[in-house]
């Protein structure tokens, strides 16, 4: 078997951009990947990078080889090695598109490749809720319809701002207000008052503030109990981190934005954070999150799976969920438009129960792009 094209697709639905990339193969076997750089900037860049990196490395190769052809596109990019989230995204979209190839033309899961399940389902915190909520009373409604649905955990950004498009604006000059600060912990009070004592608050700060007013918010948040407390300064600001968790109480938990085992490592040696949060779709993979999901259980640490894009990421997610033995809850976004999860032919999502996930037994990542959806996004092609 060998590659012989690949199709990359920049999607558009609502304010997402998901980046997408089908790789094909002689013997008729596609898959799919994505790179998680769905928000923000850099979704074009990170397009290009898939289409460069399968130009020069990828095609006519044997996708079966999956070591081998990351350890090429690290070594040979040249850009890989202290690379950032545009080279790693590139890595990690056409990673995940080869396993899918691997677990399809096999008839497994890609699980099965990795040691196989240690759970049969996985619970997950949503995400996405607390969006167009400026006031604490409205804080509180949106948690609740959130728990009437069935989750026992959410996660919120007291610190941003909803923007007209529907997303959130995060802080600006790594400054607030003694006012905004105030109105942040009562958010998150709301909240606490809203949910009862029974639910989980995870509490999302984006590296958005300075080590010393970040300590100071964090000791007036330690009364509503939360669960973690998600990117307390710049990760890649690893003083910061040290003074936060030297003085903070909740635990800590870092990863969206670090890449690769060679990122995480200074993490955990440093003790710095609790939980590690990588994102399949930009630390290089699923083998290179299993990898870094080993080198945290050495250090007592869990993982918390980032994901921010399509459907396709939460099926890579879930390879890895039911694989690792220090995992701890699956980020989801159950609230995002229905056309979002109509990209592929089953939204992982779809089979949430109170907010419980199962793992699934389809071969590969579990899902196909549905092609006459995906087909208006068409960005590049590649062939053999």
């Amino acid at each position: 078997m060998k590659v012989t094209a690949a199709s990359i697709y920049l999607v558009t639905i609502d304010r997402l951009h998901p980046v997408l990339v089908e790789i094909a193969t002689d013997e008729g076997i596609t898959g799919v990947g994505e790179a998680a750089v769905a928000y923000g900037i850099g979704g074009t860049a990170a397009a290009g990078m898939i289409r460069d990196l399968v130009q020069a490395l990828v095609l006519g190769k044997n996708p079966f080889r999956i070591e081998e052809l990351w350890s090429d596109m690290y070594d040979h990019s040249f850009w890989a090695k202290g690379g950032g989230s545009i080279v790693f995204a590139g890595m990690s979209a056409i990673e995940q598109a080869l396993w899918d190839i691997k677990g399809k033309a096999l008839g497994i899961p890609i699980y099965e490749f990795l040691g196989g399940k240690c759970r049969e389902h996985v619970r997950t915190y949503a995400n996405g809720w607390s969006y167009a909520s400026h006031s604490p009373d409205e804080y509180a409604k949106a948690a609740e319809r959130v728990v009437r649905d069935g989750y026992t955990a959410l996660k919120c950004y007291p610190l941003a701002t909803p923007r007209p498009d529907g997303g959130i604006a995060h802080v600006s000059r790594r400054t607030v207000d003694r006012a905004f600060a105030d109105l942040a912990v009562e958010k998150v009070k709301a909240v606490r008052r809203a949910v009862g004592p029974g639910i989980d608050i995870l509490v999302d700060l984006s590296g958005g503030l300075t080590a010393d007013e970040t300590i100071r918010l964090c000791h007036r948040l330690e009364e509503s109990d939360l669960l973690l407390i998600e990117e307390p300064a710049d990760p890649s600001d690893l003083g910061a981190l040290k003074r936060i968790s030297a003085r903070v109480d909740i635990p800590l938990a870092v990863g969206e934005r670090i890449y690769a085992r060679h990122g995480f490592r200074r993490v955990l040696e440093a003790h710095v954070a609790e939980i590690l949060q990588p994102d399949i779709g930009n630390t290089g993979g699923i083998m290179e999150a299993k990898k870094i999901a080993a080198m945290a259980e050495v250090y007592n640490a869990r993982i918390q799976p980032h994901i921010c894009a399509s459907p396709v990421a939460t099926a890579a997610a879930l390879q890895l969920d039911a694989c690792i033995t220090n995992f701890m809850i699956q980020e989801v976004y159950p609230y995002r438009p229905r056309e979002h999860f109509a990209i592929v032919d089953h939204a992982p999502e779809a089979d949430i129960k109170n907010g419980i996930m199962p793992i699934p037994d389809r071969p590969g990542l579990g899902v196909s792009l549905i092609e006459e959806r995906a087909k208006p996004f068409l960005w590049a092609q590649c062939r053999l």
